[in-house]
């Protein structure tokens, strides 16, 4: 029988989908649901600097842009210099990449800006061995490098850098997927050039060359409350996802580095809270457009999910 998804829009507004977290909330009783926008506004955090600072206090941000600003704030910087963010450790662990979710009792780390570098390679096979992800405001940077790759060949490219330009393109404001798309695209057999940034460095030295965590290392925190930051309206305060959700996010996530060549929790959790209430494919397609409408999806891609959905509630992910 026809699913009909062709009919899915393709076109929709960047608005719709500029940050990887999710539009979708679990409906709260009438009761519960004035407190958690008022009582997300008073949450205060802890933050320092990644290499170092003084330690700062930032509240009453929505969105991971607005988080940025308000941890510039703090430290007199532009918010532009922040690369990305992780929780509870001052070191380039891509396990601890702040996502779309912080813990009520979390630490942020903010890694901004450091030394700027060059590196010509000669594509030589079709893959290059690259995850890329994103802040979820822009600056799209190397989550994780296969091992024996042409990339992990190519020892000036570590986990972390971020990526400003390939062969002289200006990248530094594009999403994941984009650069994801511009590398997979780039001719084999040429040598291309990429202009990084890698994180400022501290006094400690930290292990830059790592491979970045592999998804049977990376942990989703579980069995507390989490600021949901969200584009487009209040953060809230919300319960973590279930256990069968955290199985389903996972192995969305590994389809998401098979079909774009990005590696991206929060958005795989994002569509995973999408098929939350859906009874089928079409519903699960059109759910998928309203909120990452400009991903625009292959319906193969969307088949697939749903799969990893239902196998997920079904027991039949490890």
């Amino acid at each position: 029988m026809p699913l009909g998804l062709g009919t899915r829009k393709k076109g929709k507004s960047k608005e719709t989908s500029k940050l990887v977290d999710s539009e979708v909330t679990a409906p709260p009783s009438a009761a519960e649901a004035p407190a958690p926008a008022a009582s997300a506004s008073r949450l205060q955090f802890h933050t320092q600097l990644a290499h170092g600072s003084p330690t700062g206090r930032v509240e009453g941000f929505g969105s991971a842009r607005e988080l940025y600003a308000k941890i510039a704030e703090v430290f007199g910087i532009s918010p532009t210099e922040i690369m990305f963010c992780t929780l509870n450790t001052h070191k380039v662990d891509m396990d601890k990449l702040l996502g779309a979710q912080i813990g009520l009792e979390d630490f942020i780390f903010a890694h901004i800006k450091g030394q700027r570098k060059e590196v010509e390679v000669l594509k030589s096979d079709d893959l290059l061995g690259l995850t890329v992800t994103d802040n979820g405001a822009g600056c799209p940077f190397i989550k994780r490098i296969k091992e024996g790759s042409l990339m992990d060949q190519t020892k000036m490219i570590c986990v972390g850098d971020h990526i400003e330009s390939i062969n002289g393109r200006d990248v530094s404001d594009l999403r994941h997927y984009e650069v994801a798309k511009m590398l997979k695209d780039l001719e084999k057999g040429r040598v291309f050039k990429l202009k990084l940034i890698e994180p400022m460095k501290s006094f400690e030295k930290v292990a830059a060359r790592s491979k970045g965590g592999t998804l049977t290392e990376a942990k989703i925190s579980r069995g507390r409350e989490t600021l949901r930051l969200r584009n487009k309206g209040p953060a809230t305060v919300e319960e973590m996802l279930s256990e069968v959700e955290e199985k389903a996010v996972k192995k969305v996530d590994e389809l998401l580095e098979t079909y774009m060549g990005i590696r991206d929790i929060e958005l795989a959790a994002t569509m995973v809270e999408a098929g939350r209430d859906k009874k089928n494919p079409d519903e699960f397609a059109v759910a998928l457009d309203e909120t990452l409408g400009d991903f625009a999806f292959p319906d193969e891609f969307v088949f697939d999910v749903w799969g990893a959905i239902g196998d997920a509630k079904q027991g039949r992910l490890e």
